[in-house]
């Protein structure tokens, strides 16, 4: 059983900053790419930043140079450091992993955590 579990939504101000962080627990060999993805009411969901086992990362357009994705490979956990937040970011944002346990490699999912940009 594999769990990811999210925190660190919440209401901000235009221009503020909040901090996301994914933790992945259960059986877990190994976790390939860590990533956040969002969905705004009407809209579908989209990718908003990745990051591989490696490093390398991945960003939206719509977010480059606002947020950032890290991870810790020891502890299984991902963080999305969100600054310069405008109300176009508001959305449920999404925990997304590539988990390989004893049963094979699928893709995980955290419950959400909404995000809402807003004066």
């Amino acid at each position: 059983q594999v769990q990811l579990v999210e925190s660190g939504g919440g209401l901000v101000q235009p221009g503020g900053s909040l901090r996301l962080s994914c933790a992945a627990s259960g059986s877990i060999v190994s976790i390939n790419g860590m990533g956040w993805y969002r969905q705004a009411p009407g809209k579908e969901r989209e990718l908003v930043a990745n990051i591989s086992s490696g490093g390398p990362t991945k960003y939206a357009d719509s977010v480059k140079g606002r947020f950032a994705i890290s991870r810790d490979n020891a502890k299984n956990t991902a963080v999305l450091q969100m600054n310069s937040l405008k109300p176009e970011d508001t959305a449920v944002y999404y925990c997304n992993a590539d988990i390989t346990n004893w049963n094979g490699r699928r893709a995980y999912w955290g419950q959400g955590t909404q995000v809402t940009v807003s004066s």
